[in-house]
């Protein structure tokens, strides 16, 4: 389904991402002339993306205040939900509104039987029914993929590193009589920083992959471009407060919902918005008008 050839970048990520975590273990146990660090990184690994990844719609949902909303109470939304859901063959989600104008979408879950699809109330005033349509595609589509296990394995992982590498920054580590002090700091730097950026790279290559597929879902690809124009502008004037809760839970929706400069940009977790746009149009084989 995939054109660009994502999933086989998202697997070589995943190996280097994984090689920083192992490697980071081993140059401990190197230093502590025992390989347990590199067993332990492995488990605790396993153990948070197992956590993070069982628990994904309960965390995500919570971190939204999101409520569930039946059909009598969002009609058009289950409406469209139920169409992409049947086209897809796949079972029909829960749906949940969150509280704020801030417009945006993400879709949670461990598998199409326990996902869960929430829009802010703030989308639904912004878009059409037919771009809310390509949004919720999008939204579906990561959940078909799988998304939200790369996601959760990703960010599990990389929150690993991260914290190791404060260990080794406050505390050393392994045989002090033997470690090079400028390498330790530089380890404890460089490492978590060589996580993040993998982990957004892993985070970009997947939003690409949904915008591709819920637009062959939907076969609407212009609607999803004027959603994520839409969108754009009204998270600019509307941004979520960058609450920690919503930060960790930002990767998941369809658009970065903070307003930030050049920074906030780099380490973002989605891509350029100009960038998605491009590609939909030559989907459609003409610019959105």
């Amino acid at each position: 389904m995939h054109k660009h050839h994502n999933g086989l970048k998202t697997a070589a990520l995943f190996g280097v991402l994984w090689a920083v975590l192992l490697g980071l273990g081993a140059i401990i146990g190197a230093g502590s002339r025992s390989s347990a660090p590199i067993w332990i990184m492995a488990l605790i690994g396993v153990a948070t993306t197992f956590y993070g990844y069982w628990n994904s719609d309960k965390i995500a949902l919570r971190s939204m205040a999101a409520y569930p909303v039946s059909e009598a109470q969002a009609p058009q939304l289950y409406q469209i939900v139920r169409e992409l859901s049947a086209r897809a063959n796949q079972p029909m989600p829960r749906i949940y509104l969150s509280p704020t104008m801030t417009p945006n979408a993400f879709a949670t879950g461990r598998n199409p039987k326990n996902a869960a699809v929430c829009c802010t109330e703030g989308i639904l005033h912004l878009l059409d029914m037919r771009e809310l349509r390509g949004v919720l595609g999008h939204e579906l589509m990561h959940v078909y993929n799988r998304d939200i296990l790369t996601s959760s394995v990703a960010a599990a992982v990389a929150g690993v590193i991260t914290s190791v590498g404060q260990m080794l920054l406050f505390f050393g580590g392994g045989d002090r009589r033997n470690a090079n002090p400028l390498a330790m700091i530089a380890l404890a730097l460089l490492a978590p920083f060589a996580a993040s950026l993998i982990q957004l790279a892993i985070s970009r290559t997947r939003e690409y992959d949904a915008d591709e597929d819920g637009s062959q879902l939907t076969g609407d690809p212009l609607a999803l471009a004027s959603a994520l124009h839409k969108i754009e502008s009204g998270v600019k004037q509307v941004p979520l407060p960058q609450d920690q809760r919503m930060v960790n839970t930002s990767h998941l929706m369809i658009a970065n919902p903070f307003r930030g400069g050049a920074m906030v940009k780099l380490f973002a977790t989605h891509p350029p918005m100009r960038d998605r746009i491009a590609r939909l149009e030559r989907m459609a084989g003409r610019p959105l008008v």
